[in-house]
């Protein structure tokens, strides 16, 4: 029985396939981690800067890995890295759910974390780029719909959490992705080329009049040393980098900033978190038309001055209507930003070695991951709530916006000489 029509492009089958895995991924770790958060420091009395330690280690093990998986990806391909981390990310989760102390929960999230490095969306952002060029942020996001769709994941944990306790959901979400994921690892390709098919699936271009030989299509763009010598590695990095300053914050701390501020149970506040995610799928789906029409600079710039805003509504909500507000814009300037991040890196410095360069630029971009939940953690515990933590990093999301309207594309000529 096929699982896909057979006249399908293989790279829209990644596509799915890597939709559903992050999915899962996302559902059970970034966007339920808040749910987390709130009943372990409710059951243990953990402080958030304390619980908000274990959130950063997914990101600070990442942009240490990073290169390495790179290197990984460019030579030896994506499947069995993609299938060794649904290992570890399921078998985090059981252990997760075994915790008693600091340490074992750190523990459980350092093999949590290899398991969303290794299976995660790296490897699947530069499988996508090797795939697509023309259609490269229609297919990005597509399957950052799929993480966007882990929003149905939340208030299923969070009512598990409810009916039998953190520890049965957690168990409960590790057996179910090892289950789910491992199937669809299967169907992850490195390059279009090692099946015999071509970018995006489009006829082969014809060799120029003299022209012998074409250059393999994922031999084309900069090499990682070159993109590094680039100002534009540099801009998208940063401006990465403080985007994530805002989401990351808000993953980990949103559900319990609403909860004691506003006092809603950790299942209401939830909602308005899954209403977030809802409008992030919106925001995927805007990305999807937009992406490979309009100058991807600009549409980014807009999106992080949105982050600024909503971050702000939820710092200063006093009722619903301002956490609605936050929804709208924070959710769907994460959903249309985010897969622009690999997109234009793709499109800026080609297939070559696209993977060591989103590797390498992973050590910028955790800057961002592990500041925003740490400052919103630290500064909640030196001043009673949150208000002070979210102002400072909605100032530094808009503060972002600068970094793509100042982003230009790196041209041979700059490539060549190393500016």
């Amino acid at each position: 029985m096929r699982i896909f029509p057979e006249k399908l492009y293989y790279g829209w089958r990644i596509v799915m396939a890597g939709g559903v895995i992050n999915m899962f991924l996302a559902g059970f770790l970034n966007q339920s981690f808040g749910s987390y958060f709130a009943m372990l420091s409710e059951e243990k009395g953990w402080s958030k800067t304390a619980l908000s330690g274990a959130a950063t280690m997914q990101p600070l093990e990442a942009a240490f890995l990073g290169p390495i998986l790179g290197w990984l990806m460019d030579r030896f391909g994506p499947q069995r890295m993609i299938r060794l981390g649904v290992v570890f990310f399921g078998v985090g989760f059981m252990l997760l759910s075994q915790i008693d102390s600091l340490p074992q929960l750190y523990l459980a999230f350092l093999v949590i974390a290899l398991g969303s490095s290794f299976g995660g969306h790296f490897p699947m952002n530069v499988v996508l780029i090797h795939w697509f060029e023309k259609n490269r942020a229609r297919a990005l996001s597509s399957v950052s719909l799929g993480s966007a769709a882990g929003a149905i994941v939340v208030p299923i944990v969070a009512w598990g959490m409810h009916t039998y306790g953190w520890r049965a959901a957690a168990f409960a979400s590790g057996v179910v992705f090892i289950l789910v994921s491992w199937p669809l690892s299967g169907i992850i390709r490195s390059r279009p080329e090692d099946l015999g098919l071509t970018v995006d699936g489009l006829p082969p271009v014809p060799l120029k009049v003299g022209q012998t030989e074409a250059t393999p299509h994922h031999e084309q763009g900069f090499t990682a040393r070159e993109a590094l010598r680039t100002r534009s590695f540099w801009m998208i990095s940063l401006g990465h980098s403080f985007a994530l300053f805002a989401v990351v914050a808000v993953n980990v701390h949103a559900i319990t900033h609403i909860k004691e501020s506003l006092g809603y149970a950790v299942t209401e506040a939830a909602l308005f978190y899954t209403l977030m995610l809802g409008f992030q799928v919106a925001g995927v789906f805007l990305g999807w038309v937009l992406g490979d029409r309009f100058d991807k600079r600009y549409i980014s710039a807009v999106c992080m001055l949105s982050h600024m805003m909503g971050l702000l509504l939820l710092a200063y909500a006093t009722g619903p209507v301002m956490l609605v507000a936050f929804a709208v814009l924070h959710g769907s300037a994460w959903g249309l930003r985010g897969p622009f991040m690999a997109a234009m890196r793709g499109d800026y410095f080609g297939r070559r070695q696209i993977g060591m360069i989103i590797g390498l630029s992973s050590l910028v971009v955790v800057i961002g991951q592990i500041g925003g939940p740490m400052v919103a953690g630290v500064l909640a515990d030196m001043t009673g709530n949150y208000r002070t933590g979210f102002t400072v990093l909605a100032l530094l999301a808009g503060s972002g916006s600068l970094f793509f309207l100042l982003l230009k594309r790196p041209t041979l000529a700059t490539r060549s000489e190393g500016h």
